[in-house]
């Protein structure tokens, strides 16, 4: 693991400047260009101070990430059928990251899932067919190519009036369904 470089991935991310850096470290510009050309190794106390400043810890600096999959195949995709719409999660355990993508495809003159308030956001986007977009009490139709956004303060739905199966991607945060 190159050390250097990934101190000054988190320095760049931190919008920091090599020298804004070393003074809230009381460290010397220098020093902090050579650890991150990874000339100088930092003691641990250092570099406890220099991870402090960039708002992580050793731990968390060490850890290693996994080598995760992040282009994901019909194989990866995981399905529920109901009797009035398919659910397919395109993401595989998306309910342990920030935001759920799906594709829903709701029968003919049928009604997806109600999803009850949450504290989040819901992005949509109808692939094909149309469907009416309820929030709350309020529906608005949406056609193909449309799109849709949504806060999660109120019960939401989608609601298929033709005879044609609608189909559209959903894309909540946090992860709802």
């Amino acid at each position: 693991m190159k050390i250097g470089e990934k101190i000054k991935l988190l320095r760049q991310k931190s919008n920091l400047t090599i020298e804004e850096l070393a003074n809230r470290c009381e460290l010397t510009k220098g020093f902090i260009s050579q650890i991150e050309r990874d000339i100088s190794s930092p003691s641990i106390e250092t570099l406890e101070s220099i991870l402090e400043v960039l708002g992580t810890n050793l731990g968390d600096f060490f850890k290693q990430e996994k080598n995760r999959k992040f282009v994901y195949g019909v194989e990866d995709h995981y399905e529920v059928e109901q009797d009035n719409y398919r659910i397919e999660w395109l993401i595989p355990n998306a309910q342990a990251n920030e935001l759920e993508p799906i594709l829903i495809q709701i029968k003919p003159y049928s009604e997806s899932q109600k999803l009850l308030p949450f504290e989040g956001e819901i992005f949509g986007y109808v692939l094909s067919g149309e469907v009416s977009v309820y929030s709350g009490t309020k529906f608005q139709k949406a056609y193909e190519k449309d799109s849709f956004y949504l806060y999660g303060n109120n019960q939401h739905y989608l609601k298929n009036n033709s005879n044609k199966i609608a189909e559209v991607l959903w894309i909540s945060t946090p992860p709802v369904f």
